[in-house]
Order: C-alpha cells, then structure tokens, then sequence
C-alpha cells in the first residue's frame, strides 16, 4: 500500500516508532500534489519548501524523543480562507487575489505548536459561498471518483484533498454543510462540530452566528485526535465558551449496544432523494440494529424552514461581514474619481456572481421596513428550529440522516441553477442553524460506484458522541 493511504492514526504510529520519517511521508503528498493537481484542482497554493523544512524538524524532534503530539510530523493542508501569516490566502475570490495576512488564524497557530506540517491552502466557493466550488475565482475542484462531477462545496478542495491522499487530515469551514456535504461527496468523514467548539480567529466570516471552524479526514479516528489540539476557549473568540476539552479518543472503541438513535420522518421521505441514497441509508439502519442500538422515529416539524431561515441569516450576515472588501482598506486598488467608483470598480471585479447575489439579497432584508419581516422573523423560526432539536434530544442520544440527497452531481448542473444548489443544503442546513454538532461518514456507494454519506447528529458539544458513533460505523462497514 501507498504511504499516502494511510490514515492520519496509522501514519503517526509508523513515524513514532521510526518506520517512516516525516519528510518521507512529506515528500509522498507532494509526489501525488505534483501529479494529479491539475486534474483535480484542489489546491490554490503549495508550500512545499516550508512542508519539508517543517518535516526536518519534526524528524529531529522524533529522534530526540520530544515529539510534541501524535499530530506531529503530519502533513496538513488548510481552506484557503484561513489565515496563514506570510503565505497568500485568497477565500478563492479575485477581492483578495493578493492577500497575505500579517498574522495566524487561531487553529493554525495550535496545529503549528503541535508540529503539523503545512502543504497548502485548499481550493472553496468564493467567501465559502456555494456547494460545488463552482463559485471559486481559481476554477472548481473535480471529484477523485468522478473527474466529471463536483467535489460539492465549499470545502470541495479540503475533501478532494482527503480522498486524492494529498494529506494526512485537513481544516475546513461549515456554516450550513460546508464540511459534512463535500465529505459525503468524495467518501470520507467530515466534522462540523458544535458552534463556539473550535476558535474562528483568523477565519474570513461569511455569517458570524453560524460559521464554525470543523476537520476532514479518512476516519472518525484521525477526527478525533485533530479535534482534541484544536478545540478551546480562545480568548479572541468570544463566542468559544470556556469549556473543558473531553478525551475525544476515549469513547470510540465503545459498544453502541443500548444507544437510542432517532431517525426523522421529515428526511427520508421518498421525493427528492436518489433511491441508492434512500437505499444504503436503510442498510446503515439495519447495520446499527446488529449493533444493539434502538431506532426511534421522532419528528422534527420546523426542518422544512431550516432552508430558508439560512438564505435569509446567512447573506443578512454576509451583508455586514463583506462590507469591509472596498478596495481601499481590503481588495484591488483601483483608482476612481469618487468613493462610489471605487467601490462600485473593486467590487465588480472582486466579487463573483454568487456574492454579488448573496450580498444584495442580505442588503435587501436588513433595509429599513424589512429588517423586522425578515432577519428578525427568520431569527424565531429558528429558535424553533432550535428546540425541535432539544425535545428530539430529550428522547434519543443522536440522530441519523442521510448528508445529501443525491451523490455528486456533473460540473455545470448546480452553478446554473442555484436554486437547486440551495435545496442541495436540505439535510445539513438544520444542524447549523442550530449550533449542534453534526458529522458525516462514508456508508456505501451507489450503482456508478459514488460516495453514499450518512450524517449524524448530536447535542451541542457532544462530538465525544458523535465521532463514537461514526467510528463504530466506520469500523462494522470496513470488516
């Protein structure tokens, strides 16, 4: 087997007990990163010089016995809307073509102090705005089990990262799907964990009540033990709570046996999912059944809103969020007669068409006379939202659904129907609106052989569960 398709927990056992150094294992990514980036186009810039002098001193760390974590040593690839201090970081969009921060963003800088090695920033949707990075300045990034389709969106370079073994774990951004989407998407396991768990310093907004900062990887397993370096109070973050940190490892070889698992009427409905989606879903419920786990069918009766709740919170937010690319504190410097020009010139040429969009829809509901018919009744439908969650909670210990309704569709059939690209956020739009945590796991594939995820859910700050439950699915398919 190819080093590269290795997990994250395997590779970092073998560079511990000295079977493989890090700059061999440096140097097999960017083997496989120099020969099918092209195709795939999951990467906007490579580090490679920086990857191996990273992986040199981790290699020397090794031989003095003072590794700093079992993520040492590993090479990562980050979303290209995460700050890295002196390296280009562009959100995929023209606005910031030329960027490069002056500072780290927070879950760099704990990944950096646990010896992580840096490959590269990860294709996206321009802003995190899409679910096929067909919306990306830079062109999208296609699917390694189908270079014809989307990786989905809008961490399609993080997952297409994983499944092309670019790198050994990497960090992408959810604020309605963007991480567990393009996880089902490519087959492999994808973490938005709870809102507030993981510091978003650093990370370029989109809707600041939703976005959370999440993980993507071969396994449950390697999820896990990203998690467990990167989630934190971060004082720069207000909105991470000073919680304690569990053993996220400690429950994945755990027994499910006796775990009630809720499955909601509202998301298996027959219309609208792709029968082989409908299909390994029920094989993966006959699968926990096996395990000992109880299914109980609950009702989430406000999810039919979740949707458009988010398509009104989310460009509301990325109204303001946004306002700072002007070209003149943020963006290209174009020269103009008065502020207007300069405004309307930066943004025509910075901004794509789907921001454009977003922004003006946003703009449009906080106006005077609508702020109260939109952003404000949008806000109580989805404290609704919200405690269909909780009362579900109170019956069962998580929730199984499917990540998407279909597989990953061809290039071209979502960018020129956004409608239909907004719908395709259905099964994972709830769990953001209501700052629960939500992973996706690979279950199966469908008749052409594509990646069938499952996705569950559990209260906020339960990812100890969540990642128990997905490992343990993980583990029975894989056997």
């Amino acid at each position: 087997m190819n080093i590269t398709e290795l997990s994250l927990t395997e590779l970092s056992q073998k560079f511990k007990e000295g079977k493989l150094t890090s700059r061999e294992i440096t140097e097999a990514f960017i083997k496989n990163i120099e020969a099918q980036n092209d195709k795939l186009n999951a990467m906007v810039t490579t580090t490679f010089d920086l990857a191996r002098e990273m992986a040199d001193a981790a290699d020397s760390r090794c031989e003095n016995d003072k590794l700093l974590s079992p993520l040492d040593g590993m090479p990562f690839t980050l979303k290209d809307n995460i700050c890295t201090k002196g390296i280009r970081t562009t959100a995929s969009s023209r606005m910031l073509e030329d960027f490069v921060p002056p500072y780290d963003a927070e879950v760099w800088q704990k990944l950096k102090a646990a010896g992580v090695v840096l490959l590269g920033k990860t294709n996206l949707d321009e802003f995190t705005m899409g679910g096929s990075t067909e919306t990306s300045a830079w062109g999208y990034t296609r699917n390694p089990h189908d270079l014809s389709r989307v990786a989905g969106g809008s961490s399609g370079g993080s997952a297409a990262a994983i499944a092309a073994n670019f790198c050994a774990g990497t960090i992408g951004t959810d604020t309605g799907g963007s991480i567990r989407q393009p996880a089902a998407f490519c087959g492999i396991t994808g973490i938005k964990v709870s809102y507030g768990r993981v510091s978003r310093y650093g990370c370029m907004s989109f809707a600041s009540s939703l976005d959370s900062v999440g993980i993507l990887a071969k396994t449950a397993e390697d999820c896990a033990i990203i998690l467990q370096v990167i989630a934190g109070h971060d004082e720069k973050d207000s909105t991470t709570p000073d919680k304690e940190v569990p053993n996220y490892s400690a429950n994945l070889p755990k027994s499910l046996n006796g775990m009630r698992i809720g499955i909601p009427k509202e998301y298996f409905k027959e219309e609208g999912m792709d029968s082989d989606v409908l299909s390994v879903m029920n094989s993966t419920k006959e699968i926990l059944k096996k395990m000992g786990v109880e299914l109980v069918d609950i009702s989430l009766p406000h999810t039919k809103y979740a949707v458009p709740i988010y398509y009104i919170v989310a460009p509301c937010e990325a109204s303001a969020n946004l306002a700072r690319f002007d070209g003149i504190r943020f963006g290209p410097k174009i020269d103009g007669k008065t502020l207007d020009e300069i405004y309307t010139k930066a943004r025509s040429y910075g901004f794509g068409d789907e921001v454009k969009r977003r922004i003006l829809i946003g703009t449009y509901a906080l106006s005077a006379g609508y702020y109260n018919a939109f952003y404000r009744k949008a806000q109580k439908v989805r404290t609704l939202v919200k405690q269909d969650f909780e009362n579900a909670f109170e019956e069962v210990d998580a929730i199984l659904t499917p990540a998407d309704p279909s597989v990953a569709f061809k290039a071209g059939d979502g960018y020129s129907n956004p409608l239909k690209m907004y719908l395709e956020d259905i099964f994972v739009a709830p769990a953001s609106i209501s700052g629960i945590c939500g992973i996706s796991t690979p279950i199966g594939k469908n008749k052409e052989n594509l990646p069938i995820g499952a996705q569950i859910l559990c209260p906020a700050f339960k990812e100890t569960l969540a990642l128990q439950i997905a490992n343990q699915i993980e583990k029975e398919i894989k056997d």
